[in-house]
C-alpha cells in the first residue's frame, strides 16, 4: 500500500523514473571508471557541478543549461590531466573538487545567502526532479546503452589495456572522452536528487558490489546495472516511508548490499577451500 501511495505523487514518479535511469547510467559507466582507477572523477565532477549550479543560481540562468557545459569541460580537463605524465590524477581531482566547492559556497553566501537551498545542492532533494530531467535521463540512458551494446568489445579492450588498444588502432582517447562526457551528464542530472556529496556513490558502489559477485566483464556490467536500479528503488521507497533524505537512504542501501556481497564472497571462498 505504501508503494502505491508513493506513486500517487507526481514528483515521486518523476524521481523514480529519472533516478532509476541515472543510477543505471552511473553503474554502467562506473564499471569502466573503477577498473581504470578513475572512480574519484565522479566526486570531482560532482563538486564542479555544485559550483556551476551555485553560479547559475546567482546569475539567474537555467541550472542545466549552464552546469552541463561547465561540467563537460571539467571532464575534458581532468582527462587531459590524467594522461599528462607530469600531473598526478588524484591530485588534479582533489584540487578541482576543493576549488569548485569553495567557489560554490562563496557565490551562494555572497548572493542568495546560506539558506536551505545549500542543503538541496549538497545532499539533494527529491522535489528538484522535473519533467525535463526525466527526458534528459531517458536520452542519457539510451546513449549509454547504445555505447555498451554496439562497442562492448572495444570498451572491454580500452578498459583493461589502453596500450594494446592503441597498438591495434583503437581510438582510445575518443572512448575515454566519451566516457567522461557521459559521466559528466549523469553527475549533473543525478546531483539534483542525490546531492554533490553523495552522487559519486552511484558510480562506485554498484561496480564494487558486482565485482564481488561476478568474474567476467559482462557479468559485472549486468550485475552493476541491476544492483544500482534495485538499490535506488528500495532506497527511494524507504526514504518515503521513513521521511528520510533520498540520497543518504540510497547510499545506505548500496552499502548494505555491498557488505552482503562481500560476506557472500567470503563464505563462498571458505566453502571452496573446505571442499579441497
Amino acid at each position: 500500500m505504501t508503494v502505491f501511495e508513493m506513486l500517487s505523487y507526481p514528483f515521486m514518479r518523476r524521481a523514480l523514473i529519472a533516478g532509476g535511469l541515472v543510477s543505471l547510467c552511473c553503474a554502467l559507466l562506473g564499471v569502466s571508471l573503477v577498473l581504470k582507477r578513475y572512480s574519484m572523477i565522479g566526486d570531482g565532477l560532482s563538486h564542479v557541478s555544485f559550483g556551476a549550479l551555485a553560479v547559475a543560481a546567482a546569475l539567474g540562468v537555467t541550472p542545466l543549461s549552464f552546469s552541463i557545459p561547465v561540467v563537460v569541460a571539467a571532464a575534458f580537463f581532468l582527462l587531459r590531466m590524467a594522461n599528462h605524465p607530469r600531473w598526478n590524477n588524484d591530485a588534479a581531482i582533489a584540487v578541482m573538487s576543493a576549488s569548485a566547492l569553495a567557489v560554490g559556497i562563496l557565490v551562494i553566501s555572497l548572493t542568495t545567502g546560506m539558506t536551505t537551498d545549500v542543503d538541496n545542492y549538497m545532499f539533494g532533494s527529491v522535489l528538484a526532479m522535473t519533467k525535463a530531467d526525466v527526458g534528459l535521463s531517458a536520452g542519457l540512458s539510451a546513449a549509454v546503452l547504445v555505447l555498451f551494446v554496439l562497442f562492448y568489445h572495444r570498451l572491454f579492450a580500452v578498459t583493461f589495456d589502453e596500450n594494446f588498444s592503441r597498438a591495434t588502432g583503437l581510438k582510445v582517447d575518443a572512448y575515454n572522452t566519451l566516457l567522461s562526457v557521459l559521466t559528466a551528464l549523469a553527475i549533473v542530472l543525478g546531483m539534483r536528487m542525490m546531492g554533490a556529496m553523495l552522487i559519486s556513490s552511484l558510480i562506485i558502489f554498484p561496480a564494487l558490489t558486482a565485482m564481488r559477485l561476478q568474474k567476467s566483464f559482462l557479468g559485472v556490467v549486468i550485475s552493476a546495472g541491476i544492483s544500482a536500479v534495485g538499490c535506488f528503488v528500495v532506497g527511494l521507497t524507504a526514504s518515503f516511508v521513513l521521511s528520510a533524505p533520498v540520497g543518504a537512504t540510497v547510499v545506505a542501501v548500496d552499502l548494505a548490499v555491498f557488505l552482503l556481497a562481500c560476506l557472500f564472497r567470503q563464505l563462498k571462498s571458505r566453502g571452496a577451500a573446505g571442499a579441497k
